[in-house]
């Protein structure tokens, strides 16, 4: 195996074991999430064993990063993104009513995504309430929004802001005739 390639196979465990780390997730923890034996991922973080391709991608998946993050080295300085109010990228969702403009950079280059939200009278995310890794900031700037999280309703006015776990059961409303816009920050954690 030549220098090059060397550097890039050994690398691969100590980025899991980094991430795995910094997600608070044991090896059965990401064993589970990843459908990949926690022994298997052992033997990767201690450079006793390569991924096949399969197994990096289940591993990727469950720690939400690009395969590409683990076989190539950074060539640049840590990201930094400026995003300007008529270039903000389409955020999507799959939920009606609601238009997310990115205020951040690549999803893919930073842990935190944050949107300006413009969420239409009486647009909702459903009637099923999600859960997912991470954690969840608004900050209402007009209109009205309601959260039920846990089955507590919260209602946020301007000024308001709401934080909070996102593996709670979760879901948010325009109660009201007039468009609530507000600042929606996520950040992935699980």
């Amino acid at each position: 195996m030549n220098d090059e390639l060397h550097k890039v196979v050994s690398g691969i465990g100590p980025k899991i074991k980094a991430l795995r780390a910094e997600n608070g997730l044991s090896l059965q923890a990401l064993g589970t999430r990843a459908d990949v034996s926690a022994a298997t991922i052992h033997k990767m973080e201690q450079g006793d064993m390569v991924p096949t391709i399969t197994t990096l991608l289940k591993i990727a998946a469950a720690l939400q990063r690009p395969v590409a993050y683990f076989v190539e080295e950074p060539e640049h300085a840590p990201p930094t993104a400026v995003t300007r109010p008529d270039e903000r990228p389409d955020i999507y969702t799959s939920h009606n009513g609601i238009h997310l403009g990115g205020i951040t950079g690549p999803y893919d280059e930073f842990m935190v995504a944050a949107a300006f939200a413009q969420v239409q009278p009486h647009a909702s995310s459903g009637v099923k309430p999600m859960s997912h890794g991470g954690e969840e900031l608004v900050y209402v700037m007009s209109g009205c929004l309601e959260f039920t999280i846990n089955g507590r309703l919260h209602v946020l006015k301007p000024g308001d802001s709401l934080h909070f776990r996102t593996y709670q059961p979760h879901s948010w409303r325009n109660p009201g005739d007039e468009l609530a816009t507000a600042i929606w920050m996520a950040l992935r954690m699980e």
